[in-house]
């Protein structure tokens, strides 16, 4: 693979993942005094179980489109052929499934 079929932007979704998994995990810890411009502002954010719900939805959304577009670079990119893709694929898909990140995808209506 000579530089990814998508010059390695999916690996973006990964870092927008990683700095929400970052925001739910501070929610109510003080910050770093370099973080703070105001004295209101010591604390990091704390927001609504439904904030934070859509939060984790969005963590398990981002990782089913890395999954996919990581695997569809592989084969764009002449690394995978079709067989392997589609293989590999749902031996990710899986993973994830069985990680039980999937559970977080129950959208509730009119939350």
């Amino acid at each position: 693979m000579s530089g990814g079929f998508f010059d390695y932007k999916e690996y973006l979704l990964e870092d927008i993942r990683e700095e929400i998994e970052r925001i739910l995990e501070n929610q109510g810890k003080n910050k770093p005094e370099d973080e703070v411009y105001y004295d209101d502002e010591k604390c990091y954010p704390v927001y609504s179980e439904g904030v934070n719900d859509i939060f984790k939805q969005a963590i398990v959304a981002i990782k089913l489109a890395s999954t996919y577009i990581h695997r569809i670079d592989y084969f764009l990119s002449g690394d995978d052929n079709e067989e392997s893709m589609i293989k590999r694929l749902l031996e990710e898909l899986i993973e994830l499934s069985d990680d039980g990140s999937w559970s977080q995808l129950d959208v509730k209506e009119g939350e």
